[in-house]
């Protein structure tokens, strides 16, 4: 897995819904942190998170 593509992905998708980090963690209940280390690539979403996070984003979590 590609932590920086994973990640600038997310943040396409984020951006694309004109939501800022704050708005996807509240969604996901967590911080504006972990999306904004998602997004950089310093980190990847937990595994238990793709499913939810597919689903907010609105895509599939094969796209992810």
């Amino acid at each position: 897995m590609d932590a920086t593509k994973i990640g600038r992905f997310i943040g396409a998708e984020r951006r694309a819904k004109g939501w800022t980090q704050r708005q996807l963690a509240d969604k996901l209940q967590l911080t504006d942190k972990a999306i904004s280390r998602w997004e950089t690539g310093k980190g990847l979403p937990d595994v238990s998170l793709l499913l939810p996070l597919a689903n907010v984003l609105d895509i599939t979590v094969g796209e992810l």
